[in-house]
């Protein structure tokens, strides 16, 4: 057991310490990747925006109504561009998944070896009749590695969840531009 309460305090705090950078770089890691998928978004926007502009000018300056029909049937085969920007999101996708899993599998193994060498730490010198006192203090660190691990799923589940959403967006533009070659 500890030898005096400064050791459990010291023990717990680097515990808690150690949940809060895990937190921090996983969120940071969540943010980062969010902010790649807005910037591609701004991106593509300000090239739809210029792309369409053109196509107008091409259109409005045609000399005869083939050549407009022809501006616009150009337009249309710019939906290429719905499969190049949803390839682009499913690469930082899997780039924010394949950190994130590394960075949640490295902080949960040492997590896991701080938490064992925490237990041995405290149950090491045990006098006789702590018993009640080392299962107090197990417990207490049980709780808090299982709120850690409770932090870790949950952000897994919300990138699971974002990359869903996008799925089914990729699948929505793809049905859009079956549907409008169709016609």
């Amino acid at each position: 057991m500890f030898q005096n309460p400064e050791q459990f305090a010291q023990a717990t705090k680097t515990l808690f310490e150690f949940q809060l950078d895990t937190f921090n770089t996983l969120t940071s890691k969540a943010v980062q990747g969010l902010e790649q998928v807005l910037q591609l978004n701004i991106d593509t926007a300000r090239s739809s925006v210029e792309k369409n502009l053109a196509a107008g000018r091409e259109m409005s300056q045609a000399a005869d109504p083939k050549a407009a029909m022809a501006a616009a049937s150009a337009r249309m085969q710019n939906l290429t561009n719905v499969a190049e920007y949803n390839q682009q999101v499913g690469q930082i996708l899997a780039e924010i998944h394949s950190e994130f899993t590394t960075a949640a599998e490295a902080h949960l193994a040492e997590a896991r070896s701080n938490l064992t060498a925490l237990i041995h730490d405290v149950t090491k010198n045990v006098r006789p009749g702590s018993e009640n006192a080392v299962q107090i203090v197990k417990t207490a660190i049980d709780n808090a590695f299982a709120g850690y691990e409770q932090v870790t799923k949950a952000t897994r589940q919300a990138v699971a969840a974002f990359e869903e959403q996008l799925a089914k967006a990729a699948a929505l533009a793809e049905q859009q531009k079956a549907d409008q070659t169709k016609h």
